[in-house]
């Protein structure tokens, strides 16, 4: 009687662990499809070895490390290559009125899609998903220094990437400022 509530009380953590288990895979490997599949292999595998699982505490770093394993299984299979070309980003607002804020989500994304697979697991671990040093070291199976030397190099990556989004944002503000003059 005892699995029987054990297994219904892991059913309804999973499936509220789903959401922030696609958003993570989604930023990793930067395709809708394949972050479903890797989200509904992460549950299946939890389902699987639900018994691994001793304290419900931990279920967040337990799901991330098999998402983790999943994920680099999926790379040693599959070598990935992805047209930056063939990446579309949509918004139903008004392109006036968001231009900037695209453009700034846009040159993160891109930034992040751009750094190392081992800095970019770790940079959307920690400030995506809120994880701390300790757990996405038991995540990844790294050193706690590692994972805090890595995620400075990504910060740093990242930083010098987005140098030019200030700049950007100044001159399109300037732009509509000055074209709303000339329309009165």
């Amino acid at each position: 009687m005892l699995d029987f509530f054990r297994s219904r009380k892991l059913d309804k953590q999973l499936a509220d662990h789903r959401p922030r288990l696609y958003r993570l895979a989604v930023s990793w490997c930067s395709d809708a499809m394949l972050a479903d599949d890797l989200v509904q292999e992460t549950l299946n595998k939890a389902l699987l070895k639900q018994h691994q699982l001793e304290d419900f505490s931990h279920m967040d770093a337990w799901l991330f490390r098999i998402l983790h394993n999943c994920w680099m299984g999926y790379l040693r299979v599959h070598k990935p290559s992805i047209d930056i070309d063939d990446v579309s980003l949509v918004n139903d607002q008004e392109p006036e009125q968001h231009y900037t804020e695209d453009q700034i989500i846009q040159r993160v994304r891109y930034g992040i899609e751009m750094l190392p697979l081992i800095q970019r697991q770790v940079i959307t671990l920690i400030d995506l998903e809120g994880c701390s040093y300790t757990q996405v070291a038991v995540i990844l199976d790294i050193p706690v220094g590692t994972v805090m030397s890595r995620l400075s190099r990504a910060r740093g990556l990242l930083k010098r990437h987005l140098i030019g989004v200030h700049k950007i944002a100044a001159a399109h503000s300037h732009l509509s400022r000055s074209h709303l003059r000339s329309v009165k």
